[in-house]
């Protein structure tokens, strides 16, 4: 793990990437500011009350920004006739959208918040605001899963219920970004409960097709698919059930058919395999924002505002 934020820390040196938190009522996210302007790597930039936040902190007050115009006119603009200067002005009273605004307005690179908000609260306005990425269709949600020296890329464990062909293959190809953005060279797993066809129903042919679109997507990524856990990460095993397969049992980027699969999936590594969690990583958006828990530490947030600092330079 040290190693994963130290390779973040000198890839980001120089960079000058400022990072919005707007929940500046919560210790946490104040104490993660602090901590992350010491260092002096990114610059967190606060939404609060000036007078009631540390005087060496970026403070921006919603309340008496003098460019509050600007953003109401782009927010309006942006919503394309789905919200009046009226409309715009009050959504911009909450923290979440007034920070979104100050990334999509290029003020900031990039947005942590979910400490004291839910996912929906902290998504939306990215979703209206900032946007997936041309030829996205939906944002995914990305864990990466760090012990000692192993690294993960587990996907989708956050945002999408049911997932279709089309879908688990944008997430494919989104997570094999992901990876390599965090010294992973991607070599992705569409898993299913069948392996290479020992299986067949329309949750297997799901996976099947997602693959075939996702090999189209990625010609240059090793895909494969579809394939069973154990397939997919003991070479012994994926000799026997996918021989052939351009992934050998060294899968590093597992893709879940459905968010059931890969919520639970994560929260197993994690509870019983020892893994950390870092996300969930929003995947596919115009510029990153990413969801904290509520349950939180600082050290957490620390942590997600350098794997969104990351994400500017990808």
């Amino acid at each position: 793990m040290a190693d994963l934020f130290q390779e973040l820390k000198d890839k980001l040196h120089n960079a000058n990437i400022s990072i919005v938190l707007p929940e500046g009522t919560d210790e946490r996210i104040i104490a993660a500011a602090l901590k992350l302007q010491e260092e002096g790597i990114i610059k967190p930039i606060i939404i609060g009350s000036a007078k009631k936040l540390p005087a060496n902190l970026t403070v921006i007050d919603p309340e008496t920004y003098e460019e509050i115009d600007d953003l109401v006119q782009a927010f309006v603009e942006r919503r394309k006739g789905k919200a009046t200067e009226e409309e715009a002005r009050k959504l911009l009273k909450g923290v979440n959208y007034f920070g979104t605004m100050l990334v999509y307005t290029n003020r900031a690179d990039g947005l942590v918040s979910g400490a004291a908000h839910t996912t929906a609260e902290t998504v939306r306005p990215a979703l209206q605001i900032i946007k997936t990425k041309p030829g996205i269709s939906k944002t995914s949600g990305a864990f990466i899963m760090v012990k000692d020296e192993l690294r993960y890329v587990f996907a989708d464990c956050a945002i999408t219920i049911a997932p279709t062909s089309e879908d688990l293959a944008e997430i494919a190809v989104e997570s094999a970004k992901t990876a390599a953005a965090f010294g992973i060279k991607p070599k992705v797993a569409m898993l299913s409960f069948s392996s290479k066809g020992s299986a067949q129903s329309e949750e297997t042919e799901k996976v099947v097709k997602a693959t075939e679109l996702a090999k189209k997507l990625a010609p240059n990524v090793a895909i494969e698919g579809e394939l069973q856990f154990d397939a997919s990460i003991v070479p012994a095993i994926a000799a026997k059930k996918a021989p052939g397969a351009v992934v050998q049992g060294d899968a590093n980027v597992f893709v879940f058919p459905s968010l059931e699969a890969g919520n639970i999936g994560y929260k197993i590594a994690e509870r019983l395999g020892g893994f950390e969690a870092i996300g969930p990583i929003l995947q596919g958006l115009n510029a990153p924002v990413n969801d904290l828990s509520r349950g939180c530490s600082a050290e957490d947030v620390y942590k997600l505002a350098y794997i969104t600092a990351a994400q500017v330079l990808n």
